[in-house]
């Protein structure tokens, strides 16, 4: 099959993900998002779950290309945080909105757990990696706070609530992220 049509396909399935949410997925939707003749989204993903899986293995295909440079200090650390959080407000805001929506769908959806959790998992362990090379004292637990904090931030960049970003803190993310490796790591 062509790989083009295919990843246009896929990242049409994300921009409906994120727009329409799990339910809206239909293979109509996505041939409208791709503009191709409708029936071509079936054609390569004859089931909704294949649609899913297509969907979810895109995100992290994308995740994976996103530039994550080994952080030799702290500042380093924040440098990259901040960088990933900017990302999510910017040109990942989309895939990041369609990741929630299948971590949602997962939950009615059990086989989508399985490769949500690797993903995850190896998220977990790239940041760990990423502070211990930074030098900073890691242990599982604040390696994981810190991660949590990220994830838990995520749903309140992409609804663009100025309210809630300035109660959360998210509205200046270099305070943001100052902040929680102060929390996490004790003041610099």
């Amino acid at each position: 099959m062509n790989q083009e049509r295919r990843d246009r396909l896929r990242d049409a399935a994300i921009e409906v993900l994120a727009e329409a949410g799990s339910r809206g997925l239909t293979h109509r939707a996505v041939d409208a998002s791709a503009e191709v003749p409708q029936g071509t989204t079936k054609n390569y993903f004859p089931t909704r779950d294949a649609l899913l899986r297509a969907s979810l293995e895109r995100i992290m295909e994308l995740h994976a290309a996103i530039p994550r440079p080994a952080p030799v200090d702290r500042a380093g650390v924040a440098a990259l945080l901040r960088a990933l959080l900017e990302h999510v407000v910017g040109a990942g805001c989309v895939r990041v909105r369609a990741l929630l929506e299948l971590q949602r769908e997962a939950a009615r959806t059990p086989w989508l757990a399985a490769p949500l959790d690797e993903f995850a998992v190896a998220d977990f362990a790239y940041f760990e990696q990423a502070q211990r090379s930074a030098g900073l004292a890691v242990t599982a637990q604040r390696s994981a706070a810190v991660v949590l904090a990220l994830h838990g931030a995520l749903p309140h960049l992409v609804a663009a609530g100025p309210a809630t970003r300035t109660a959360a803190g998210l509205d200046d993310l270099d305070e943001f992220v100052n902040g929680l490796l102060d929390v996490v790591y004790g003041a610099a």
